[in-house]
């Protein structure tokens, strides 16, 4: 197992969400320090306060689609925590509508925090964590790194992307006998503010479809960001190479392995009847 009491931890997206979650979670285990990274000072400052002297943390600005500032973070974090042991690439943005309603330059800062991002991150610490006894990568790929919805060409994209860079990276160090274990995560619907902090498509001009967008996001994401941090640290500490998040992701899983080019009318019309459940408060 990799244990997180007493370890040191790195997450990107820390300020909210299952960052936050998991930096929460972690120091409820027992881990000795945190570099904790986002672009909301603020809501960084706020989760170092609610955490306080139970673990050693330092917050770091940090745009993960921007390498120098990830080159910078790993450099000053594995100064002020030099046993640093766990990497959690967890930042990621959100982007509305139709691939005819996104341009070139949206899906590519998209791809560039939600793919580059993690890509740069794992390049950035891998070498000082192949130092340590033990060490852990966690990278957050999507339920949409499993199926592909109509809508989300951009982010399904760049989580397929997620995915398959880990499995290849995960049997790489395998075949090293290096002392990385890597995690990829596969959320499904965690009641984050990922969709309600989200870009819309520079051909979207109706608001109404950003509204209705959230409104759905909003009925069908019932998991926590708590529960999820609790299911990343237990694949942690059990040294999981893949974990699902809840019942839809786990749903996902199995209907694109038995109709991988049709799944989507199954899945559709089960997100819309739950939808229409939660409307009608059932």
């Amino acid at each position: 197992m990799t244990a997180i009491r007493g370890a040191a931890a790195a997450i990107t997206g820390a300020a909210g969400g299952i960052g936050r979650a998991l930096a929460l979670e972690m120091v409820s285990r027992g881990v000795a320090a945190l570099a904790l990274a986002d672009r909301d000072e603020a809501g960084l400052t706020a989760v170092a306060a609610e955490i306080g002297n139970r673990a050693t943390v330092t917050t770091h600005r940090v745009d993960v689609g921007d390498a120098e500032q990830i080159k910078t973070f790993a450099n000053t974090a594995v100064a002020a925590h030099p046993t640093l042991n766990i990497l959690v690439n967890n930042a990621g943005v959100a982007l509305l509508g139709q691939f005819t309603e996104i341009d070139q330059a949206q899906m590519e800062w998209l791809i560039d925090i939600n793919f580059w991002g993690v890509v740069r991150g794992t390049r950035a610490f891998l070498p000082h964590l192949a130092r340590q006894r033990e060490a852990h990568i966690v990278n957050l790929s999507s339920a949409f790194g499993i199926i592909a919805p109509p809508g989300q060409t951009a982010y399904a994209a760049a989580k397929f992307a997620v995915r398959g860079f880990s499995e290849s990276l995960r049997h790489e160090l395998a075949m090293a006998n290096s002392p990385v274990r890597l995690l990829v995560v596969h959320p499904g619907g965690i009641a984050t503010d990922i969709v309600r902090n989200s870009r819309t498509g520079s051909g979207i001009t109706d608001n109404a479809y950003r509204t209705e967008m959230i409104d759905v996001f909003d009925k069908v994401a019932k998991k926590s960001p708590a529960a999820a941090a609790m299911h990343i640290a237990n694949a942690i500490e059990a040294n999981k190479p893949r974990l699902l998040i809840g019942s839809d992701a786990k749903f996902a899983d199995i209907i694109q392995r038995l109709r991988p080019a049709t799944y989507w009318a199954l899945l559709g019309r089960a997100l819309r009847k739950r939808a229409e459940r939660a409307d009608k408060g059932t």
